[in-house]
């Protein structure tokens, strides 16, 4: 039996890369430095998995910014806009981030390409770009020097490749006249000169992840995955492949899948339990495949069940033979936290709750506990399964979960309770009247620039080194010049800035019950961008307003309405590592209510334009279509659970980044906000396309420039994209604003860029005949 990890974190423990990521960028250090930093990261992560009893380490998952971006520059698939960066760049590092961030500099003025999410994750990949004509060629080696550079360490590890497959299904066409699929045949012979070079490197394992297994294919797709697999067994023989898909069940892929002449299968029992079963008795299993049994969740921090796990390794090594057995988890790491052991604090993460967790390090421990006890002919009577069993059962009788009022709340819930009172046509004539908006009115989607100061003095305040006083009178300054710089730019709705918020969930977090924390719970979001999930252990209920204060504060300093900035129920679930002993519909109806609370409370006390964020609705879609279904039901009603007790003339925006709509435009209409902002400007308004097709009853906020590139549009730019927009809906419905928010971005491109974008919208009024206010 073997234990195999999938991927591990590359953040490293205390957010290096990060930090070594944006002074390189902002030329704080040199590229040696840098390199140096990942080279760290690597070898500290590799000895820690071979310290543990990893039996196959994996190398390759490192990734300076994601692990589809370097693909895409592993395989040469650069777009051509980029030809003049490869030319000049003096290392494949800067065309890369080019890629990754745009690029505006020595008279290079390039955009980024899009980015978006992950199949149901909250991690973000950079979107391969194909043309009809592609060729691809070997151009970035990393694979083959990170296998060397493990195996000087003395480490034999097994190169992680994502799967061509998975890679061009990932990708889109950028011209019509084909389907990336058909750019395969051009794709393998970059892949088998790859492996033939691992091969001679001294690889024997090499694990090729294909999660799009994970969804519906066609036979088309189907057969693409036997065409690459068989290749590979043919061309290499002596190599051994385990073929990994995660994130849930193989479905109608499985017979495919068991057709392969691959070494080894994973299965993500996590999120398909019942795939063993099939798998067990499938006729097609082959008698050398061996069974990759992902039963410690990747994608969660609760501690393993012991029992439940081993139940799933005796059946199949009863089956197969404890050789064909290798112990994983359900997937990559990538997506927890690093070390449970760095949080020291009990008054953020209690020891009660601490005790019921495992972060990446805590999770290899539990495989190799796994392979212990499954090797155990009485391990029940183990310490090891005794000490598992003792912390189940203390989490599940704990007092701390389960609140009366909370459950009965939802009990009560009627269907008016979910809907507005009046259709938007005859809600949008009460807004324009007390309103009193030009046409493409112009916001911004809610944060602006969290600076070096803001986050040394939110981190003085919480280590008790600043007072309370002086600290609120801090953000008041700030929250003040926000307010006025708005004015000065002429933005027509306002906000106050969010100077007081670390992220968009966890502030949410840290004020509702049923929710815990971390000092150092940090999990890659895209990029350099890390984020800190809050943790939802039991029932959720607002004992006090949360954001009142500040959005009432922000409106006393302006006559332009500020908007009331929140973030959704069904994203405060998403971006949440969540409780695993209920259905999380139900803990996504006691958010809701949370935030319905906050809603009326804003609505109180005069704020007339309340956003309520649900950029991740897309984003918790099932990865198959016969389960959207359950929870679109579920996950719109609790939108609209949060946001239908305003009266007809407060105006309900969301906002939704990075997601493809064209599939669930219905649902998004059922969502029944008054304006809705998405991200469109990296992808040049084709979003809008499913909006126009579907003629979307409500008003748009189509993003005109993309905020995780530092560079600034030019006026014709943005100009050109509202046209573009304009075309497909009337200028009645549309609104001007980034694609998201900007608390990533520095103070100066953000001023430019505001100032670009009212511009734009003011030259806009003019086509159209209305003067600007």
């Amino acid at each position: 039996m073997k234990t195999s990890n999938l991927g591990y974190p590359r953040i490293g423990a205390h957010r290096e890369l990060k930090r070594a990521c944006e002074k390189y960028w902002s030329n704080k250090i040199s590229l040696e430095d840098l390199v140096e930093t990942g080279k760290s990261i690597r070898a500290e992560n590799w000895k820690l998995q071979q310290e543990k009893g990893i039996d196959l380490v994996p190398s390759n998952d490192f990734s300076f910014y994601d692990q589809v971006l370097d693909t895409t520059l592993m395989v040469g698939a650069i777009p051509e806009r980029y030809k003049n960066v490869q030319k000049s760049s003096k290392n494949l590092l800067d065309l890369y981030f080019a890629m990754a961030r745009g690029l505006q500099k020595d008279g290079v003025d390039v955009i980024a390409m899009e980015m978006t999410k992950w199949f149901d994750t909250n991690y973000h990949y950079i979107v391969p770009e194909f043309i009809k004509d592609q060729e691809f060629e070997w151009v970035s080696q990393k694979v083959v020097e990170e296998f060397k550079e493990a195996k000087n360490l003395g480490i034999h590890t097994k190169p992680v490749l994502l799967g061509p497959v998975t890679y061009l299904l990932l990708g889109k066409e950028k011209e019509e006249g084909f389907h990336r699929l058909d750019l395969l045949q051009k794709l393998i012979p970059v892949y088998h000169s790859i492996l033939k070079e691992l091969l001679d490197a001294g690889a024997t394992w090499v694990q090729f992840d294909e999660p799009i297994l994970s969804t519906d294919l066609s036979s088309k797709e189907q057969e693409a995955i036997g065409i690459v697999y068989n290749g590979i067994a043919e061309s290499f023989p002596n190599l051994k492949i385990l073929l990994a898909s995660y994130f849930g069940d193989y479905g109608d892929n499985l017979d495919t899948v068991l057709d392969l002449p691959v070494c080894a299968l994973h299965l993500d029992l996590k999120r398909g339990q019942g795939q063993l079963d099939n798998v067990l008795e499938s006729e097609k299993l082959k008698e050398n495949t061996s069974l990759s049994l992902g039963v410690v969740d990747g994608r969660n921090v609760w501690k393993n069940d012991f029992e439940t796990s081993l139940q799933f390794i005796q059946k199949a090594k009863e089956k197969l033979g404890e050789e064909r057995i290798i112990v994983s988890p359900s997937c990559s790491l990538l997506h927890v936290p690093y070390d449970l052991e760095l949080e020291e604090n009990e008054r953020i993460l209690s020891a009660e709750i601490k005790d019921w967790m495992a972060f990446a390090k805590q999770k290899l421990e539990e495989l190799q506990s796994l392979k212990i006890l499954a090797k155990s002919p009485d391990y029940r009577s183990q310490k090891l399964f005794l000490d598992n069993a003792a912390s189940m059962e203390r989490r599940g009788g704990s007092k701390l979960i389960h609140k009366p009022k909370v459950k009965h709340r939802l009990e009560q819930l009627e269907k008016k309770d979910y809907y507005r009172e009046s259709p938007f046509a005859k809600r949008k004539i009460l807004q324009e009247e007390h309103l009193k908006l030009p046409l493409f009115p112009t916001t911004t989607i809610g944060s602006f620039p969290q600076t070096q100061e803001v986050r040394r003095n939110r981190s003085m305040f919480k280590k008790g080194e600043l007072q309370e006083r002086e600290y609120v009178g801090f953000l008041m300054e700030k929250t003040t010049e926000t307010i006025r710089l708005q004015e000065e730019i002429g933005l027509d709705v306002p906000v106050h800035g969010e100077f007081e918020r670390n992220d968009m969930v966890e502030y949410f977090g840290e004020q509702l019950e049923g929710f815990t924390f971390t000092q150092n719970g940090w999990v890659q979001s895209y990029g350099s961008r890390c984020v800190k999930p809050p943790i939802i252990y039991g029932d959720v209920s607002r004992p006090v307003p949360m954001t009142v204060f500040w959005t009432s504060f922000a409106q006393s300093l302006t006559d332009k309405p500020v908007k009331g900035m929140l973030t959704g129920p069904v994203t405060i679930l998403q971006w949440s590592f969540v409780r695993d002993d209920q259905a999380r519909s139900a803990t996504c109806e006691q958010i809701a209510l949370a935030i319905l609370d906050e809603v009326l409370d804003l609505e109180k006390e005069g704020i007339s334009i309340i956003q309520v964020d649900e950029p991740a609705i897309r984003e918790g879609l099932p990865l198959r279509k016969k389960d959207w279904g359950r929870y679109l039901d579920w996950a719109i009603g609790a939108f609209k659970l949060s946001t239908s007790g305003v009266k007809d003339s407060t105006q309900i925006h969301t906002h939704m980044c990075y997601s493809e709509f064209n599939d669930i435009i219905q649902s998004i209409a059922d969502m029944d906000a008054d304006v809705i902002t998405i991200e469109c400007s990296r992808s040049q308004m084709e979003l809008l396309d499913a909006f126009y097709e579907f003629d979307y009853p409500n008003d748009i906020g189509p993003g005109v420039y993309d905020i995780h590139s530092p560079r600034v549009p030019s006026e014709e730019e943005i100009v050109k994209l509202l046209q573009k927009a304009e075309h497909v809906l009337p200028a009645s419905k549309l609104w001007v604003n980034p694609d998201c928010g900007l608390k990533t971005r520095g103070w100066e491109e953000t001023i430019n860029a505001l100032k670009v974008m009212v511009s734009a919208a003011q030259q806009m009024r003019e086509t159209v005949g209305q003067p600007s206010n």
